[in-house]
């Protein structure tokens, strides 16, 4: 796995039953019992998936008596959005310098000058070479 901590989050939420996982954490911890409810894989296919959002940053395990709570660290996604922002902000940029470009063309271009229609050729079309020599 990528050893940027950027990459590992983006890697780790490339996975869509990983995505979904997130937004269930999103409301609230939950173990590992909890969340491997609904998906049609194995709680062992689940834990696979944790870990990989653990290693990434994403979520962390604690321990609470028997239960061992899975946790949302909501302070990583602040690095991405820190990341998307900025493209966002140039985007944005690019739209102001377009709109502003258009705002500077005529409103009514004047519509194109009429070609003139091809008139079919009054000449004779070119006769073959005539042979040389005489007929046979």
């Amino acid at each position: 796995m990528a050893a940027d901590p950027l990459s590992r989050m983006f890697s780790a939420l490339a996975d869509p039953t990983r995505r979904d996982i997130v937004s269930r954490l999103a409301g609230g911890d939950a173990t590992l019992s909890e969340l491997a409810v609904g998906y049609d894989v194995s709680v062992q296919a689940v834990a696979k998936h944790l870990r990989v959002l653990e290693d990434a940053g994403v979520v962390t395990r604690g321990r609470d008596a028997q239960r061992r709570p899975v946790h949302l660290e909501a302070e990583v996604f602040d690095l991405m959005t820190k990341w998307i922002e900025r493209f966002r902000r140039e985007a944005e940029a690019r739209y102001q310098r377009l709109d502003a470009v258009l705002a500077d063309l005529p409103d009514d271009p004047a519509p194109p000058a009429p070609s003139a229609p091809a008139t079919p050729s009054t000449a004779a079309p070119p006769s073959p070479p005539s042979r040389s020599g005489g007929t046979r």
